[in-house]
């Protein structure tokens, strides 16, 4: 899958139903979201989807592509998310795993939102 085609797919799964989350992502992956139970299997994942209103827009910056082996795909970005007027961002990771020739399900995925900064510690105490 060149570059484009991960970008795009990965747009995809913010966008996209339960249906569209049943055909891609792997009822073994494990994901990590900022919000309770934090750790979810795909299966959770994907029933948490059909009970969520869906991001109208995504926006993907800091992409990066990792190829460690044939078959295995690691992308790493900062996602911005909007519907209506709520807004999330969050820094992503995500592991495609091939399954047949042109056939990809996602085995992991994690969203961290920026830490809020914290303010200077004075030295003096």
């Amino acid at each position: 899958m060149d570059d484009d085609r991960v970008w795009s797919f990965e747009k995809s799964l913010w966008l996209g139903d339960a249906d569209h989350y049943r055909e891609l992502v792997d009822d073994e992956c494990l994901m990590v979201l900022p919000q309770p139970p934090f750790v979810m299997s795909g299966k959770q994942a994907i029933e948490a989807v059909a009970h969520t209103p869906r991001w109208s827009e995504v926006e993907i910056a800091q992409e990066q592509v990792s190829r460690p082996q044939e078959g295995l795909i690691v992308i790493a970005y900062h996602a911005k998310a909007s519907r209506g007027e709520e807004a999330y961002e969050a820094h992503c990771t995500s592991v495609y795993r091939r399954l047949a020739h042109d056939e990809w399900r996602v085995v992991q995925h994690q969203q961290t939102p920026p830490l809020m900064s914290r303010p200077a510690v004075d030295a003096a105490g």
